[in-house]
């Protein structure tokens, strides 16, 4: 082997490492980010509306998730100002037409129906289901990576896809079947949760299309000053005026200092473990770095029985050890296929996003 050949592999090694240990750490970040996103419920306003009426839910629901956003994207300035990213931030941004488009359109389904329906399940059922019904996004990511730019997907990859998915029934089936004999409500929850795997799932893949050309830690600064924006000036103000929903009185009241600390805390877990898994997608592929990142569910469990001292439900340590397992079946191949795949775009192999 020459010279030239040894410093590919050793490069090539290098990358699907560190991809690894960017995607752990998601995982590690994401599992922690789930003990403030659920503790905040619990107090006022949230802990009185997530009682109340389903339009009072929704609403509390969606102040948090707009809450959260800004928190983290406070947290994204301050770091791409420690590494001097400030003017590639500005560059990036104005490249509306061919980049940040694809952030904006990253932010709808990670922020208005991802983390939205993470909220909901977190408030109606609690934070071990809305960890574990998460748990299904690299189903759609892979999917979706593999259709709109050919990431490769082997056959051990759909050997764990369908492992997520048999681990994602065992957490949905029992509480929807008896959510359809009770109808108390809870469907909300239920349905948040499927929302959360479906919003990160094309968040990941749309998201991976300008990865390969932009910076990380400014394409994810960029992915929340989106979300920011559509929460600010859309779709709060459309819930205020034409819902009469609450929403001013509802972020006055939560302006105090338990809510703003663990707003800090979730803004903080949640930017640094979308910074560790904007980072692994263009070193091991939106499928593998989804699929690595779905340890947070045990991670989640972890965190949220050290610090309520409650054990979770058996269906979902169950469910969330079947996809753990899943995920591990679609990142433990050969070495030699953990390089990030993709086929050379053509108008026969490739479904076009945007029609591009």
């Amino acid at each position: 082997m020459s010279r030239l050949e040894q410093a590919r592999a050793k490069y090539r090694e290098n990358m699907v490492r560190w991809g690894f240990i960017w995607a752990l750490w998601t995982a590690v970040l994401w599992g922690a980010w789930y003990v403030p996103g659920t503790a905040i419920w619990y107090e006022a306003p949230f802990v009185n509306m997530a009682s109340g009426t389903t339009g009072e839910y929704l609403t509390a629901a969606a102040v948090i998730t707009a809450l959260n956003a800004i928190s983290v994207l406070v947290f994204m300035f301050l770091w791409i100002g420690v590494l001097g990213k400030w003017a590639d931030y500005g560059r990036t941004i104005r490249k509306m037409r061919h980049i940040s488009k694809w952030y904006f359109l990253a932010a709808i389904f990670g922020g208005p129906m991802a983390i939205f329906g993470s909220f909901m399940a977190m408030g109606y059922i609690g934070g071990v289901f809305a960890a574990v019904a998460g748990l299904m996004y690299p189903i759609i990511g892979s999917f979706l990576a593999y259709k709109w730019y050919g990431e490769k997907i082997t056959r051990r990859a759909v050997v764990g896809i369908m492992m997520i998915i048999a681990g994602g029934l065992v957490v949905f089936a029992p509480g929807i079947i008896k959510e359809l004999q009770e109808s108390s409500g809870a469907w909300l929850g239920y349905l948040g949760g499927l929302m959360a795997a479906l919003g990160w799932g094309f968040e990941g893949a749309i998201a991976g299309r300008a990865l390969d050309v932009t910076d990380p830690d400014v394409g994810l600064t960029i992915r929340f000053t989106a979300e920011v924006f559509w929460w600010v000036a859309i779709l709060l103000p459309f819930a205020a005026i034409f819902l009469k929903a609450p929403v001013l009185t509802v972020v006055a009241e939560t302006l105090t200092l338990w809510p703003i600390i663990l707003l800090l805390l979730a803004g903080m877990t949640f930017g640094f473990c979308y910074v560790s898994w904007y980072k692994a997608f263009p070193l091991i592929g939106v499928g593998r770095g989804q699929a690595i990142g779905d340890l947070y569910g045990v991670c989640a469990i972890i965190f949220l029985t050290i610090f309520t001292l409650v054990m979770p439900d058996w269906k979902f340590i169950l469910g969330a050890v079947i996809v753990i397992l899943g995920g591990f079946v679609m990142f433990t191949e050969k070495r030699d296929v953990l390089e990030v795949i993709r086929t050379v775009p053509t108008k026969d192999n490739i479904t076009p996003m945007g029609g591009e």
